[in-house]
């Protein structure tokens, strides 16, 4: 026999909140998406390039109040883009659930309910915008436009044909926009060109695997996708991803922030391999629904990835004059 406050059942019972509470907690986490974060390094690009003289042995306190900056901005857009997902995926809780893939996401699954995710999606897109005004004004409003973006992607812009991927590409700009902004420097206008170039691309790659995915009921998962075929895409990739490499080209060659002797253009061929690697895998196996998945799940990519940045850092550091 169990008496009232003794023994298990009592324990149990108040135990359970706590239970639930971090359930809760953990599903909210989930739901804004840590895999898909990997996207936000590019925000850390402004502070490889753009800050040469903070660098150099002279002056090596300069770097760390930028590193600092670099770093906590980079943070705020992981929360900015965390809030943002979670008020997409409150409003598209009844499209995922038969989504083979998306139904797994917390809100879908039912792990928290639509309002609870809306409501702290709310909260931290918010305070995620108004610290980035704290912390520099330009990158208050850059956050803000970020946000504005995201919303507009999520309630209109993914059903209008080649709109979306723009609007995709602009999601990456801003990001690399952001690190500039961040650490007050000029936002060179290659940033715009290569970032926005190699970002629809990957935009591109990912609605031809969608299309793949989802064969005849491609129109039912997204808008948009009734307006595109697999030849269309593969005529758009083949016109933007020579346009993206030619880009970085000129840029390694010509831009005035990088050494003079041209030593920026033994880069080049990994910017050429990470393009064709992402080709052969969108186009041959089928994959890049998730891009930030290939990343970190494919060995070659990620090497290209940290080679070029390894050799970026090399010759910022032994050749900027």
């Amino acid at each position: 026999m169990l008496i009232p406050g003794v023994g298990g059942v009592n324990n149990l019972d108040q135990s359970a909140p706590l239970r639930d509470a971090a359930g809760a907690a953990r599903a909210l986490v989930a739901g804004m998406r840590p895999r898909q974060w990997t996207k936000n390094l590019i925000i850390l690009f402004a502070l490889l390039f753009s800050v040469g003289e903070a660098w150099s042995p002279a002056a090596p306190s300069d770097a760390a109040p930028l590193i600092i900056r670099a770093v906590l901005a980079l943070a705020l857009f992981c929360a900015l883009s965390g809030g943002v997902y979670l008020l997409n995926d409150a409003g598209d809780s009844a499209r995922d659930r038969v989504h083979p893939r998306k139904r797994t996401r917390p809100v879908a699954a039912g792990r928290i309910s639509a309002r609870t995710a809306a409501s702290v999606g709310a909260v931290v897109t918010a305070a995620s915008v108004a610290l980035g005004f704290v912390l520099e004004p330009a990158l208050g409003w850059v956050a803000l436009g970020y946000a504005a973006l995201t919303v507009a992607y999520s309630a209109a812009l993914r059903r209008i044909v080649l709109i979306d991927v723009f609007a995709i590409a602009a999601g990456f700009v801003l990001r690399a926009v952001a690190g500039a902004a961040a650490l007050g420097v000029p936002v060179s206008p290659w940033l715009y060109t290569c970032t926005g170039l190699g970002a629809l691309v990957i935009a591109l790659g990912k609605r031809r695997s969608e299309l793949g995915a989802a064969g005849d009921g491609a129109g039912e998962r997204r808008g948009s996708l009734r307006s595109y075929s697999v030849a269309l895409i593969d005529r758009l990739t083949y016109l933007v991803a020579p346009a993206a490499l030619t880009a970085y080209v000129i840029y390694a060659l010509t831009a005035e922030n990088l050494p003079g002797n041209y030593a920026m253009a033994i880069t080049v061929p990994f910017v050429a391999y990470g393009l064709m690697r992402y080709i052969y895998l969108v186009h041959v196996r089928g994959l890049g629904e998730s891009p930030e998945d290939l990343l970190i799940s494919d060995a070659h990519l990620a090497a290209t990835v940290a080679l070029w940045l390894v050799a970026s850092a090399v010759v910022l550091a032994v050749f900027r004059p």
